[in-house]
């Protein structure tokens, strides 16, 4: 779903079915990027990304893609908080089925647990953090150039060696895989 510039000027002036719109456009992909990152609980944080951005809409400039690199501004920094929090207190629970009262698992879900999907987000921790920070920004969330630099708080020239640095060791590790499988 594409976000028009109509859509995103309701929303900015408090219209509840525009924010709606703006949170089915981005939500997928805010939810990729947190997931790609490997946040502990990606959901959630998808709705705090959210939480975060709505009372920023009065002030939002530039339409379309300001909002876009509003929203990946404050989803980075949730991932920035995520990382610290667990470097003070890792924690992890295990998994216990008779506990899930879920009846069928999420697209979502089904979707990251194809077995290519769960192949490139292993791959990705292979890449250190600005690389993978930046490949996720470019290629899941698809930001440009320019948003991704006000993201990471890095250089345009920066963002573009950091993707051709990271989608190179990408191709590296998988043709180096590719007999492994």
């Amino acid at each position: 779903m594409e976000l028009s510039e109509e859509v995103v000027g309701r929303a900015a002036v408090g219209d509840p079915a525009a924010f709606g719109e703006v949170y089915d456009a981005l939500a997928p992909q805010v939810l990729g990027y947190l997931r790609a990152r490997g946040v502990e609980d990606p959901e959630g944080l998808t709705s705090e990304v959210f939480l975060g951005v709505h009372p920023r809409l009065a002030a939002l400039r530039g339409g379309v893609d300001g909002l876009r690199t509003l929203v990946f501004s404050v989803a980075h920094a949730r991932v920035v908080d995520d990382v610290r929090r667990r470097a003070r207190r890792p924690a992890s629970l295990p998994y216990e089925p008779e506990h899930d009262d879920r009846v069928s698992e999420s697209a979502e879900h089904a979707a990251v647990r194809t077995v290519e999907a769960e192949r490139a987000v292993a791959l990705m921790a292979h890449l250190g953090d600005d690389q993978r920070a930046v490949v996720t920004l470019r290629v899941i969330a698809d930001l440009t150039l320019e948003q991704t630099a006000a993201v990471t708080g890095k250089t345009v020239p920066a963002v573009k060696q950091l993707q051709r640095r990271g989608l190179a060791r990408l191709r590296e590790l998988m043709a180096s895989r590719e007999g492994v499988r």
